[in-house]
């Protein structure tokens, strides 16, 4: 008989005559959600959970707050986790992959495109958020604002943020809008409703656009370059070549292939050629790499058209003898398109030029190709002569590379 009162005493008396540091060590485990909810519990719990190294954790997660910066701030771990909350508390599922993709570039950019850094605006207020949703009649998706938090895209300057891409009688070079130029040119005409610019080229007038709404064969949120179907009866027609599937998923990819080496930097700006890692071929002392890109503006789908550009570096090692200097005389393409047709090209030279190759030395160039399907690739090799034995004529393999179009649809309007 004296078991339940025993049971109900040890109830009642257990959280109490724990000691505080196991109870701390849990509520470490805790989510910030789970903390602020143990304030309501109980007067210990609320005294616990307002432990200060608790919201250390927190503020390192969600808001990538340094020790450095809670020095600066000379406050608390929760009065910073609380206050950025109620700044940024709606976008805490993205904030930090955000900040640190904003982050990651702009140290990047400090040190291989310094000029770039003064392009970027301020951080947009909520109050600007919203009065462009007003404005357009349409909700921005949380990543969006989220980012534009952080930096209100760019000034209308060259080079671009978002990418360049040159060739000798094209350039593109894309700004990220800032929200208020990417609301003036907000679309709502047929083929284009209610898709907003995000990029834009001064040169080329090119745009990539993010549909804020599932119409017209788009998903919501989608991000795409457009395209004119040329044989199309409506003028509204259009083709998109798909760039990203959201505006976290478009940003965080481009930022990590630019910080990571995947795009070059040539004249202090981002050149956006992919370069394939097993696409290289070492012949002798002679190593030949090729790095290749899509252009949505000079490519149709109906007719099908594909264009592509490709750059080829050819580096001799450094390690070479002087005798083995040589000169490139011409080039042999083989190049093949998705039904196996093939097409066979040789000429003098490269683009104009007979480089000379010595040890340590680098030539690069840039070309391109079309192709009448959606994908293909070209081989080849490149015949030179030796400036030592005057008689000696040798081939260098340029590996086999591909090129495939983004994937793309064809608007419903």
């Amino acid at each position: 008989m004296a078991a339940p009162p025993d049971r109900e005493v040890s109830s009642a008396l257990s959280l109490e005559l724990l000691p505080t540091d196991p109870l701390l060590l849990i509520l470490s485990f805790l989510d910030y959600r789970d903390l602020v909810s143990c304030c309501y519990l109980n007067q210990r719990l609320n005294q616990l959970s307002s432990h200060d190294p608790l919201w250390k954790r927190h503020c390192k997660k969600y808001w990538l707050i340094s020790e450095e910066e809670k020095s600066r701030r000379n406050q608390s771990w929760k009065a910073i986790f609380t206050s950025t909350y109620s700044d940024f508390g709606r976008y805490i599922h993205c904030y930090a992959t955000l900040k640190k993709a904003w982050d990651d570039l702009e140290k990047y950019l400090g040190q291989w495109c310094p000029r770039m850094i003064s392009s970027l605006k301020e951080s947009a207020r909520e109050e600007e958020l919203d009065a462009v949703e007003a404005q357009i009649r349409c909700k921005l998706p949380d990543d969006y604002r989220c980012s534009f938090r952080i930096h209100n895209g760019q000034k209308l300057v060259v080079p671009g943020l978002m990418g360049s891409m040159a060739l000798s009688n094209h350039y593109r070079s894309e700004d990220l809008l800032d929200i208020d130029t990417a609301a003036g040119g907000f679309q709502q005409r047929l083929g284009l409703k209610q898709c907003l610019p995000l990029t834009f080229c001064i040169h080329t007038g090119l745009s990539q656009y993010m549909a804020l709404e599932s119409v017209e064969g788009r998903n919501k949120y989608e991000i795409f370059y457009q395209c004119p179907d040329q044989m199309a009866r409506k003028p509204s027609a259009i083709v998109m070549f798909i760039t990203g599937t959201s505006y976290l998923e478009w940003f965080t990819s481009y930022v990590n292939e630019v910080v990571t080496g995947g795009y070059p930097i040539i004249r202090d700006q981002i050149f956006r050629y992919v370069h394939d890692k097993k696409c290289v071929a070492t012949t002798e002392d002679i190593t030949v790499s090729v790095s290749t890109s899509f252009l949505p503006e000079l490519s149709s789908v109906h007719p099908p058209h594909y264009f592509f550009t490709y750059r080829i570096r050819i580096e001799m090692s450094k390690d070479a003898l002087p005798e083995k200097t040589c000169q490139l005389d011409s080039r042999y393409w083989r190049i093949t398109n998705a039904k196996g047709d093939v097409d066979e090209v040789q000429g003098p030279g490269v683009v104009g030029e007979f480089p000379i190759i010595g040890p340590g030395k680098v030539y690069e160039y840039t070309s391109c190709t079309t192709f009448s399907t959606t994908s293909g690739y070209m081989e080849g090799y490149y015949t030179f002569h030796c400036l030592y034995y005057k008689d000696k004529f040798f081939n260098v393999t340029i590996p086999r590379f591909h090129m495939v179009c983004p994937a793309f649809k064809v608007s419903t309007a």
